[in-house]
């Protein structure tokens, strides 16, 4: 005989079984785990205090409920108020042999656009590399000899006209820096996949940071004890989670602001990659600052190449992390408002003997 408690256990997407009140009368492993709240907690609870959707639900999920059909919501953006949403879609159903009952799936979208964020990173990584490989031959060698001529001509200039020549000279050293950076982006080695204690890595980053870029910063830990080992590079990481921290920190533009490194393990994110496989990413590192938030002209292309919000930026820091991020099967998003930018890593967990 089917056992259907451990059929409900096994549900790999969060379920709540609602009663004619909306109030939640059962909940699955993987939906305590999506909620990031115990069954104790959440049984008894109106549903719509504890899940926060961008979608005015409550009309339509009560016409489901009276004409006893299902309902089904695509594309809405669902959290609990604490970390930062995720698009998933929606499934409502009456439950059968229990009047008013209701059962809800939520399907965290599986990121199917993560093969499309694989590729065009990647795609812009080739892009990048080859640009680099033509900038470095090209441009490199011209301005050095630009740059020699320059300080030639500075020997017998009057100090009137040194600022012209000094302006040259600062910026061909300028474009030289940004196409070391260019060329920096698509030197990555692969990286050493081990296990990794991710608060190791937040902790060097957070020290590193307090001393330098985010000294004007209050920076807040929020860290899940029990959280496993992961499956990276733990130089590399640190390499993405610093320039996370340096981005937060300069959003403030010098002035005092905060930003939170938060941690938490979420069971039901899975991804399917390139190759059709499908992969766990349940370790989570969010993030987030109180800055003015993302341009909205650039918000959807922020891990692209040269796309950059300040007026000095190179736009190489963001597509650097994505690349890393990507070469560790893992996932990288931003969600932006003003007042609450978060960056969130989703990373594979480590297999470890123990």
């Amino acid at each position: 005989m089917i056992d259907q408690d451990a059929i409900w256990a096994s549900l790999p997407v969060p379920a709540l079984v609602l009663d004619d009140s909306d109030m939640i009368v059962r909940i699955n492993p993987a939906a305590e785990g999506f909620l990031m709240t115990s069954s104790k907690a959440l049984i008894g609870q109106p549903v719509w205090d504890k899940l926060a959707v961008n979608a005015p639900l409550e009309e339509a999920f009560e016409r489901a409920r009276a004409n006893n059909a299902p309902l089904f919501v695509n594309d809405v953006d669902v959290g609990n108020g604490e970390r930062a949403p995720m698009q998933c879609n929606l499934q409502v159903s009456p439950l059968a042999g229990q009047a008013g009952h209701m059962l809800m799936l939520i399907s965290p979208r599986e990121l199917a656009g993560r093969m499309t964020q694989n590729s065009s990173v990647k795609a812009a990584a080739k892009s990048a590399i080859g640009m680099a490989e033509m900038l470095a031959h090209e441009i490199k060698n011209p301005l050095a000899g630009i740059t020699g001529a320059a300080q030639l001509l500075s020997m017998t200039l009057s100090p009137e006209d040194l600022e012209l020549t000094d302006l040259i000279v600062s910026e061909s050293r300028r474009i030289v820096a940004l196409l070391e950076r260019v060329e920096q982006f698509g030197n990555i080695v692969a990286p050493d996949l081990k296990p990794v204690n991710l608060h190791d890595v937040l902790d060097r980053a957070r020290r590193s940071a307090m001393l330098g870029f985010a000294a004007h910063m209050a920076l807040v830990e929020d860290y899940d004890p029990s959280l496993p080992l992961a499956l990276g590079d733990a130089d590399q990481l640190l390499q993405v989670v610093l320039n996370l921290l340096k981005n937060a920190s300069e959003a403030a533009g010098g002035k005092p602001g905060t930003i939170r490194l938060r941690t938490y393990y979420e069971q039901s994110l899975r991804v399917r990659g390139g190759d059709g496989a499908e992969k766990a990413l349940p370790l989570q590192i969010e993030i987030t600052d109180d800055g003015p938030g993302l341009p909205p002209e650039i918000a959807e292309d922020v891990f692209d190449p040269f796309v950059s919000g300040r007026e000095n930026g190179t736009g190489l820091g963001l597509a650097l992390a994505a690349k890393i991020i990507s070469d560790h099967d893992g996932w990288i998003s931003v969600t932006s408002v003003p007042g609450r930018t978060v960056f969130r890593i989703s990373l594979q967990r480590a297999v470890t003997n123990r």
